[in-house]
């Protein structure tokens, strides 16, 4: 019993599906999770008309959406909204998500034929390599098939015409409330003088960029930005700062990897910059809420580089100590 296999090629002349739709339907992280998962118990529910979705109550046996009888041979998917890339962080979650769905069917006397992660995007080359090595030892040892959903078999399952109803409900083009963004403000020549000692400005001079005065003037809108919100301490908005925060790491992390695994002997990872304020500027992920544009958004990450969280070279840590002593 292969859910697999139900995965075809891309057709044309359908609109791009993405998945940070979820964010804006639900206006929070928490809320896109719960939308992801509603949404994949109608795919699969369409593919195969008997699946069915499992409410936790107060658990729910490791399933999310099941195939089969609770007193025989099972398929379980187990859906989880990692964002914007799977990464080292979210290894444990899926162990422990495969264990829990294998300790439920052995407690409760069914069997488990096999176990699909449902992902809405890709897993960064190191995860990839952890995945496969996990997959292949586990499948070993348990007898369970194990499978994944990323982002692209997702695509490939929503443009076909049997789950039509799906894709348009989910994806179709979805704007929310216009939002004000925040005015940006220009930089007095002092404050300029002494940006040029930040740490994030020498994480990027260690990388090799000659112009930073962009860099400053993004860094100052959002830390002013920043520091409205934390001082007016509206709940909403104190939220949404964390989760555009999380947001700006997440896709720094995800490039960072990437960028080691593609340049291991450069230790400025040319280009690394680049791509990540190119994703931060294009992404859709960041909540509406906060009212940040472009220019807030990529000062964000120059927030966390000042944090000694990130950097844009391989020893960005080094330097980060530097500033602490």
């Amino acid at each position: 019993m292969s859910a697999t296999a139900a995965a075809t090629s891309l057709t044309s002349g359908e609109p791009p599906i993405n998945f940070a739709a979820h964010q804006f339907r639900a206006g929070n992280l928490a809320g896109a999770r719960d939308d992801f998962e509603q949404m994949l118990a109608m795919l699969v529910a369409a593919i195969y008309p008997g699946a069915r979705a499992i409410a936790a109550n107060p658990g729910d046996w490791g399933i999310d959406i099941l195939l089969g009888e609770l007193s025989g041979l099972v398929v379980v998917w187990q859906s989880k909204y990692f964002w914007p890339a799977v990464t080292r962080a979210g290894q444990a979650q899926i162990r422990e998500s495969f264990d829990s769905a294998l300790a439920a069917a052995k407690r409760n006397g069914y069997e488990l034929d096999q176990w699909i992660l449902c992902v809405p995007s890709s897993m960064d080359p190191a995860t990839a390599q952890w995945w496969d090595n996990w997959r292949a030892r586990r499948q070993r040892e348990t007898g369970v098939a194990i499978d994944i959903w990323h982002e692209a078999i997702l695509r490939n399952l929503l443009v076909k015409p049997d789950v039509a109803h799906v894709r348009r409900h989910f994806y179709d083009p979805y704007v929310p409330a216009q939002t004000p963004r925040t005015p940006l403000r220009d930089i007095e020549p002092d404050v300029t003088v002494d940006l040029d000692r930040a740490l994030f400005v020498r994480q990027l001079r260690a990388a090799g960029h000659v112009e930073v005065d962009a860099a400053k003037r993004e860094f100052f809108n959002a830390d002013l930005l920043a520091r409205e919100v934390l001082d007016k301490a509206l709940p909403v908005e104190v939220d949404a700062l964390g989760e555009a925060d999380g947001v700006v790491h997440g896709i720094w992390e995800a490039r960072f990897n990437a960028a080691c695994q593609r340049q291991p002997v450069d230790p400025r990872l040319a280009g690394l910059h680049a791509e990540v304020m190119r994703d931060i500027r294009e992404s859709t992920a960041f909540p509406v809420m906060l009212r940040a544009g472009p220019v807030h958004r990529c000062g964000l990450m120059h927030r966390v580089v000042q944090d000694s969280r990130a950097g844009w070279v391989r020893h960005w840590r080094d330097i980060a100590a530097g500033e602490a002593r």
